[in-house]
């Protein structure tokens, strides 16, 4: 039971750092709601390892973490990972 309420806290945190990550990076960001969770937990992750190694707390993490997911939307979009969809 603990790891149900684990996996959708996961998915909670990655949607709502993903849409933070996302509304950050300026220009189309055409990702699908799975996508915008897993760049959220991957820039969460990203975030709290900085934060661990600042020794930061409180609201810094939660800087951070956005941050982290900024990132991450930006290398895609710089990589073009994320591409428009073409009708």
């Amino acid at each position: 039971m603990e790891l149900i309420y684990f996996i959708i806290g996961l998915i909670i945190t990655g949607a709502i750092f993903g849409a933070l990550g996302r509304l950050a990076v300026p220009g189309p960001n055409p990702m699908s709601i799975g996508m915008t969770i897993l760049v959220g937990i991957g820039g969460a992750f990203l975030g709290g390892l900085v934060a661990v190694l600042l020794g930061a707390s409180g609201i810094i993490v939660f800087i951070l973490q956005a941050l982290g997911a900024a990132l991450i939307v930006y290398l895609m979009q710089r990589r073009g990972g994320v591409r428009p969809r073409t009708y």
